[in-house]
């Protein structure tokens, strides 16, 4: 893959659209996110709307001068809610997603569907290999990239198993389409 040059468009599923992160998402992402329960495997807490309106404008300011990496972030509309975020951190090496669902939304299919957009849209774009680095002991998030085809290793990434989408095979399901500008 070459240097990344990417940028996060609109990506539609058949439930779900996944809109590029804009600062103005702070507040209903606040309120989506808020169960504290969401940090037990990433840490943390719960972040108000006026830290997320900080975070969110560093995140969209890019990664440092120089870096070969991208940072492309979604947010989750499920209907007329956003219900979470997907994110990539795009290098010339590969790709790696990360994925979280407010706990109102989990169990349906959310995470996966909204991963699996994402990482066949990355793979549209040459971004290959895909990994996730996954807490070992949620097997919510195992059981997402088990479903998108990600196999873990042996290797750990900040205590995390690293889990990777082989080169030669693809994403199970449906490639998804990017809405038109008048969408």
């Amino acid at each position: 893959m070459d240097h990344p040059s990417f940028r996060a468009e609109g990506i539609s599923t058949p439930r779900l659209t996944l809109e590029p992160l804009r600062v103005e998402h702070a507040e209903e992402m606040a309120a989506a996110l808020a169960d504290p329960a969401l940090h037990t495997f990433i840490g943390g807490s719960p972040a108000t709307a006026a830290q997320l309106r900080d975070r969110y404008t560093r995140v969209l300011a890019g990664p440092p001068s120089g870096s070969a990496e991208a940072w492309l972030n979604w947010v989750i509309r499920l209907e007329d809610a956003l219900v979470g975020y997907v994110q990539a951190t795009v290098t010339p090496e590969r790709a790696t997603v990360a994925w979280v669902v407010g706990t109102p939304w989990q169990g349906g299919g959310v995470a996966t569907e909204a991963a699996r957009a994402v990482v066949a849209w990355l793979g549209e774009r040459g971004a290959t290999p895909v990994a996730a680095t996954i807490h070992p002991g949620h097997t919510a998030s195992a059981a997402v990239a088990r479903r998108l085809g990600l196999a873990p290793t042996a290797e750990r990434v900040d205590g995390e198993v690293l889990w990777l989408l082989p080169e030669d095979r693809c994403v199970p399901g449906t490639t998804p389409t990017t809405p038109s500008d008048d969408s």
